[in-house]
């Protein structure tokens, strides 16, 4: 006995089951129109300065909330300081909208006013920040910190606990000069290209990498040339 099969129109959601009037198309092609893509954050922004749209704003905290606070939290040290600097950059964002230059890009922006407020938390609490260093590189790819620090000199880095070899790299790290640590949190922590660390600390892009270059200098040279016995003691 021979199955009648079905028609390739009948499994079609359009075609199938017979003829569709325009109505039903209409209702179809509404329904398989894609989802509208989310408004970039120099939209939202835009929005929030030409509106005073507290939805706008809103979604730009929430989108920030989670990688502007690990940012702030690695940079001061201290998680009740980094929520405090988080809520003083939103502060300064609201108060500091107009000056906002249209066409630039809002993240940058944003990391600026974050850097500054840390910066200025840290002189009034005089309190140290650690730095976590076993993070990869963002966008530019040059490996984790703890890699690019330890991997060069006679010195074994076997002979050490990971641990402790993260405990002697954060200490070095503590002990360069703000300029150079500030470059190295931007590029290897947080992942900003270049042209970002260049945005948020105010300097040209070939200083952000001679002060990338300078402060792995250092690193290293403090890396090879240290007795390492004295962390096993």
């Amino acid at each position: 006995m021979d199955i009648d099969q079905p028609s390739s129109e009948s499994l079609n959601p359009i075609v199938g089951g017979g003829a569709v009037n325009a109505g039903q198309a209409g209702n179809v092609s509404r329904r398989l129109r894609p989802l509208e893509e989310e408004p970039s954050d120099e939209q939202l922004f835009q929005n929030f300065c030409d509106t005073e749209s507290t939805t706008a704003y809103e979604t730009l905290v929430a989108r920030y909330e989670r990688e502007l606070f690990s940012y702030l939290r690695r940079y001061v040290g201290n998680a009740e300081m980094a929520e405090d600097v988080f809520q003083a950059t939103f502060l300064q964002v609201y108060v500091k909208r107009d000056r906002f230059e249209i066409g630039r890009r809002f993240r940058p922006w944003l990391y600026t006013i974050a850097t500054n407020q840390a910066i200025d938390a840290q002189r009034r609490n005089r309190r140290h920040r650690m730095v976590s260093l076993d993070q990869r590189v963002g966008n530019d790819d040059e490996g984790d910190l703890m890699s690019v620090v330890t991997s060069t000199g006679p010195t074994a880095v076997e002979n050490l606990e990971d641990e402790e070899a993260k405990e002697w790299v954060r200490g070095a790290v503590d002990g360069l000069p703000e300029t150079l640590r500030a470059a190295l949190i931007l590029v290897y922590h947080q992942g900003l290209k270049y042209r970002e660390a260049a945005d948020v600390l105010g300097i040209p892009v070939g200083t952000v990498k001679s002060r990338l270059h300078a402060a792995l200098t250092k690193l290293n040279s403090a890396w090879t040339s240290s007795d390492q016995s004295e962390l096993k003691a």
